[in-house]
Formats: structure tokens, sequence, C-alpha cells
């Protein structure tokens, strides 16, 4: 089975997501979910809930390696590839950002719409 990817806006531009003081922000696309970290200019996308204990991630942080931080039990996965990496074995879920002339997009797997935290 293909992973067919539909691009879905999000705002049309930065400023419009609402990040917190730790650059995370938690939207809905779908009726679904999703995280959104701010670092250094630089947009990505995760599931919203920790695949561990369902944390919400845009409640976490940061860290100074970019990956993002669980507020429970502070489990850390890479935003590049969903890699747990403080070493538990968990994968988060991880989705494309696209900036296009008329805003900023998300791009969501359409034939595993399970994949997405509501």
């Amino acid at each position: 089975m293909s992973k067919e990817i539909t691009w879905y806006k999000i705002a049309d531009h930065l400023e419009q997501i609402p990040f917190n003081q730790n650059h995370l922000a938690e939207v809905e696309v779908l009726g679904k979910k999703v995280c959104i970290a701010l670092k250094a200019n630089n947009l990505k996308a995760c599931a919203a809930k920790c695949p561990h204990a369902g944390g919400q991630m845009s409640e976490g942080y940061m860290d100074a390696l970019g990956n993002i931080v669980c507020p429970v039990h502070h489990y850390r996965f890479n935003l590049q590839n969903g890699r747990n990496s403080s070493g538990e074995g968990y994968f988060l879920k991880t989705y494309p950002i696209e900036y296009r002339n008329d805003g900023i997009y998300v791009g969501l797997n359409e034939n595993n719409p399970a994949s997405f935290t509501k």
C-alpha cells in the first residue's frame, strides 16, 4: 500500500500558529490534533500525544538538540524521524511541513487516518 500524502493548510503565516512559551503548539487537522514545533525558524510536526503514556507533546519542551520532550516521563523524540532518542524504544509519528506562497501546510497520510490522535 502506498503512502499518499494529502496537504492541509494550517496557517497563512507563522504568526497565526498559537505557539506556547516552549515554541510548541497544537493544531487541529480533519478533527485530529497535531503538535507543531518551532526551532530556529524551522517547523516540524508530530503526533499530539506521546506513544508511551499519552502525554500532550505540546505541553513538553524542545531540548538543546532539537528533540521534543514529553511532559509526563520526559521521553525524548527526534523530530526528523520520530525515533525515541532517550532509549525507551518508542516511535513518535512525524509529519512533513511545507511552506508555500499561500501558507503553511502539513502532510498527512490519507491511507492511515488511524495514525492520528484525537
